[in-house]
């Protein structure tokens, strides 16, 4: 075994043996409040799924969903599989697709204020048994010419892995990284409207940021500019996540994380910590202007509620945050400082509590979850009088777990839009993990679709999740009037209408589940959508759907797992079929102003209906 392989294979050793395990949680001693149970429970038996309705619990960062086949349980909570980080959902609606059809479910519901606390009251369980036979097509009613509010595109920030990859040579596949991630980059900001990208390491020493000579720190932000300067090039902006710990700076340089050993241990000395904080901030403005770096923002480290990636205690995580943020707004306090974009929504009250009691400033809050929809941590800010911090999901996808195979399905594209429609009104950013397959904490990719974050491919193929946020990304930002309603309405199936300036129509559906075991599809979970839309202004419309779905706008169908890498005909041949499969209809003609149509669509599956004005 080569050195290269030798190393990879000790990073993954030592990621499968810590990445689940949490840093030091009893720093604070605070004692998370314990919520009433919700009221109102209902649960609504459909095909192949049952759809859960609460009323909505004020404070309640989430909600705990428990199942059993007994009324008087035991009770478990849910697990849609995965490696889902987060027990606990959104609320107040659910659909379960876990349950076996014609199995009788008692069903109950626990509000919860931090995702550490112990489970409060249950709520009164409710009886229900999933369906065993298709549903009726679902109906889904457009009023054109009504507002709905505007349509916030919290996809527009990303994440990528260490932005140096910019400029690396030869890499899978014979493939040149610098070249396809700068490539993917363009595409991100062209294609997805990306404005900001979150990316680790740009304090490591493949930088040469930091050293010491004689005692005497030195800092050097040459390699830093020569990043930022491609990136603001490409008409993006980062998001300066401060990590990992300069070799000289760290109190333990042993202590490291994935290929590329990032240092996670805290500073030797903090006042140096700070001062270098300082000195890149200071550096950031002088090169670029106050009126640029304040549109970015400075991320106070990585997960460092992980063992894996922080090897100090919670209070030391805490001193590092306060210094780094000082730091920072003693340069200038327009710049924006955040944190403490922990995995799983951990630390968030114990947090926010030593932000408050210490006078920290706090201008973002960040944290990051996986196959689960974000939770309403605007809830625990508010509690806490910081209605004003933005709230900035920082890493967020499908899977955490590298080389998953969901990773390159179809699962991913409903998903994505069940989690973007989720946030509205109560995030900022929901930054999908990542854009691009180039991506090495564990090691290089070994064969083209191999379970990749990206949501591009090495040879920046367009995946089906890419796809999902295009369409998002196209529907603009004025909503119209959208009523669904049928089985699995609101839960399984959603979907956003939109109008243009130019009078086109955009109805985005999709139907999709956070279980995992159904990533190949269900037929009990496909459904028929019954479109009705009015308030039409114009004699006829050029009509065309876009889908993505198993067989559709899924690139991964067309290459054969088993062969690792494509020839340079093969890599043709792929590049000339990765595209949104279309279909242009026959021109629709309103009567009074109105006209119908049907669709199928699978699970996981969406579909774009676009109208255009003849």
């Amino acid at each position: 075994m080569d050195a290269s392989a030798n190393n990879e294979a000790q990073a993954r050793t030592d990621w499968e043996k810590r990445s689940g395990q949490r840093s030091d949680v009893q720093a604070e001693t605070r004692k998370a409040a314990l919520l009433p149970a919700p009221a109102d429970l209902t649960a609504t038996a459909g095909a192949g799924q049952v759809t859960l309705r609460w009323s909505a619990v004020t404070g309640a960062m989430g909600y705990a969903l428990l199942r059993s086949e007994s009324p008087d349980g035991p009770f478990a909570r849910l697990e849609h599989g995965g490696g889902g980080d987060v027990l606990a959902v959104p609320g107040p609606i659910y659909a379960d697709t876990t349950g076996k059809p014609g199995i009788m479910y008692w069903y109950a519901v626990s509000s919860i204020s931090d995702v550490s606390a112990p489970l409060g009251e249950l709520s009164a369980p409710v009886i229900v048994r999933p369906g065993a036979e298709s549903a009726e097509p679902l109906a889904l009613s457009v009023q054109s010419g009504t507002a709905a509010g505007r349509l916030n595109p919290v996809w527009q920030m990303l994440g990528s892995e260490h932005l140096s990859q910019l400029f690396y040579g030869v890499g899978p596949g014979g493939s040149d990284i610098g070249a396809e991630f700068e490539k993917a980059l363009h595409l991100a900001h062209s294609e997805l409207g990306a404005t900001h990208f979150r990316a680790h390491a740009i304090l490591n020493d493949e930088q040469g940021v930091y050293r010491e000579v004689a005692g005497v720190a030195h800092y050097d932000f040459t390699t830093i500019d020569r990043i930022y300067d491609r990136l603001l090039q490409l008409e993006l902006r980062p998001i300066v996540e401060l990590s990992y710990m300069p070799q000289e700076l760290a109190s333990d340089p042993s202590a490291t994380v994935f290929t590329y050993r990032g240092i996670i241990s805290p500073p030797r000395d903090w006042q140096r910590w700070a001062e270098l904080n300082r000195q890149l901030a200071a550096h950031l403005v002088e090169r670029y202007g106050i009126a640029e770096v304040s549109q970015w923002g400075f991320e106070v480290w990585n997960e460092p509620n992980l063992e894996v990636f922080w090897s100090g205690s919670q209070i030391d995580y805490f001193q590092l945050y306060d210094l780094a943020a000082r730091a920072i707004k003693s340069v200038d306090e327009r710049l924006l400082v955040g944190g403490p974009a922990t995995a799983a929504v951990g630390w968030i009250d114990d947090f926010l509590n030593f932000v408050r009691r210490e006078g920290v400033p706090l201008d973002f809050l960040s944290t990051h979850s996986y196959n689960n929809l974000p939770l309403d941590i605007k809830q625990t800010l508010k509690s806490y009088g910081f209605e004003r911090v933005r709230i900035w999901w920082t890493e967020w996808g499908v899977s955490p777990t590298h080389f998953g195979l969901v990773n390159d399905s179809a699962f991913g594209a409903p998903f994505i839009l069940h989690g973007m429609k989720s946030v509205q009104g109560r995030a900022d950013a929901l930054a999908y993990w990542v854009i691009s397959d180039h991506f090495e904490e564990l090691g290089r990719a070994t064969r083209l679709f191999h379970g990749g974050f990206g949501l591009l491919s090495i040879g920046n193929l367009r995946k089906p999740r890419y796809w999902a946020i295009a369409l998002a990304e196209s529907l603009g930002t004025e909503l119209v009037q959208c009523d669904l309603q049928g089985d699995g309405a609101g839960s399984l199936v959603d979907a956003w209408a939109s109008r243009k300036a130019d009078g086109s129509i955009h109805i985005l559906a999709w139907n999709g589940t956070l279980d995992q075991s159904k990533a190949q599809g269900d037929p009990l979970l496909d459904r028929r959508l019954a479109l009705r839309i009015e308030q039409l202004t114009e004699r006829a419309y050029h009509c065309v759907l876009a889908r993505i779905d198993s067989i559709h706008s899924n690139i991964t169908t067309h290459w054969h797992t088993e062969d690792e890498w494509p020839t340079a005909e093969q890599w043709e041949k792929l590049h000339s079929i990765d595209t949104l499969d279309e279909e242009t209809l026959p021109d629709v003609v309103p009567i009074a102003g109105e006209v119908q149509l049907e669709f199928d669509l699978p699970l996981p599956g969406v579909l774009l209906l676009s109208l255009m004005p003849r």
